[in-house]
């Protein structure tokens, strides 16, 4: 009734029937990955992104965000207007009330700086100010200073 072709052939589709309706095995248990305090937290923004959950490096150390701007021609023909250009939404603002740095507020601007950066906000003051000063930031107040590295001879 049944060739030896046709018994094998009904023997192998049975036991490949038999085979897929096994039940698989029970998934292991999944431990939580052990955080170390030097690793940083992150979230899932999409599929293939995650976001560290830390604050950048110039958010930490407000003199290191990076400042790249063209200064309007409006807006600055003197050092002092030009600081206060770059200090604008930085968190600090220049200290006024210093006699001794009227002198470096009149100047006028070289137009090598009308346009800064990208360079960070420290080097951009100090930049603006020259070699003869140097800059002295009040991280407490949000304040940015300057003193004379040279004395002036009178």
């Amino acid at each position: 009734m049944f060739s030896g072709k046709g018994v094998r052939g009904v023997y192998s589709l049975g036991m490949c029937l038999l085979a897929g309706c096994t039940l698989p095995s029970a998934p292991e248990a999944m431990l939580p990955a052990e955080i170390s305090p030097n690793e940083t937290p992150v979230i899932r923004q999409n599929r293939y992104t995650l976001i560290e959950l830390q604050p950048a490096d110039d958010q930490m150390d407000l003199q290191q965000q990076i400042i790249d701007l063209r200064i309007p021609a409006t807006a600055a023909t003197r050092v002092g207007d030009a600081m206060r250009y770059v200090l604008r939404h930085s968190g600090y603002q220049l200290c006024e009330g210093d006699p001794a740095l009227a002198s470096l507020w009149a100047l006028p601007l070289p137009a090598a700086h009308w346009r800064l950066g990208p360079l960070p906000l420290n080097q951009t003051l100090q930049l603006l100010a020259g070699n003869t000063w140097r800059l002295v930031v009040d991280d407490g107040e949000r304040q940015v200073c300057f003193t004379r590295t040279v004395e002036v001879l009178p």
